[in-house]
């Protein structure tokens, strides 16, 4: 198969790139990034692009499967437009591209308790996201809704809290539902269902998302 990933230098992205060039079921990855990779590899493509400019790389998006992982904080941001335009306006235009060229199926990181009708931003804009996305009709559509996300080295200190308190809690028997899961858990699961030939959409969350990475399909 041929691979697509949108956010390929984040932490989810990074760990999903990483797992793809090594998985035999993927001959070719290409990424779509704002700033060139310093990684290297036979079957990598790198294409930097203008996400302004849709004209200039429509017709790269090209593949089996697209995973997007693309996202920012509202702190990076610096605001709720901007961040909208990352989390949503880049992610909904670049799916209609990829589905304009007839790629087949589409795997998108949302978050979790993403819903349109939430009164929280970030949850309404992620739910608002998903919906659109489903109005796209990918033969395959795959929605994860991750609990917080334990990332490598991360620079984020209201996350870095979050997870200390929530591991505690969970040593404690507390909310295990809500149990961290690493970047690196949710790319395994990511590309396990990707296999899956089933047409229709699919949500997974929590504990679904720790079962599909340790599937085999």
């Amino acid at each position: 198969m041929k691979a697509l990933i949108l956010g390929a230098t984040g932490a989810t992205g990074n760990d999903l790139l990483n797992k793809l060039l090594t998985d035999d079921a993927f001959d070719q990855v290409d990424i779509f990034v704002r700033r060139s990779s310093s990684i290297h590899h036979a079957k990598l493509r790198v294409h930097v692009i203008d996400f302004d400019q849709p004209e200039q790389w429509k017709d790269l998006v090209k593949g089996d499967v697209l995973f997007s992982c693309l996202g920012t904080t509202l702190k990076t941001a610096g605001s709720k437009e901007a961040q909208w335009k990352i989390d949503y306006d880049y992610q909904y235009n670049f799916a209609k591209v990829a589905r304009e060229n007839n790629v087949t199926s589409y795997v998108l990181v949302s978050a979790a308790y993403a819903s349109p009708d939430s009164r929280i931003f970030y949850s309404r804009m992620k739910g608002q996201l998903e919906e659109a996305i489903k109005e796209l009709s990918f033969p395959q559509l795959i929605i994860f809704n991750p609990p917080l996300l334990e990332r490598k080295n991360s620079d984020r200190p209201a996350e870095v809290i979050g997870l200390k308190v929530i591991k505690f809690l969970n040593k404690m028997g507390l909310f295990l539902a809500q149990k961290p899961l690493s970047t690196e858990i949710l790319a395994q699961a990511m590309i396990n269902v990707s296999k899956s030939k089933e047409k229709g959409v699919f949500s997974f969350k929590e504990k679904e998302i720790w079962q599909c990475a340790n599937a085999n399909w």
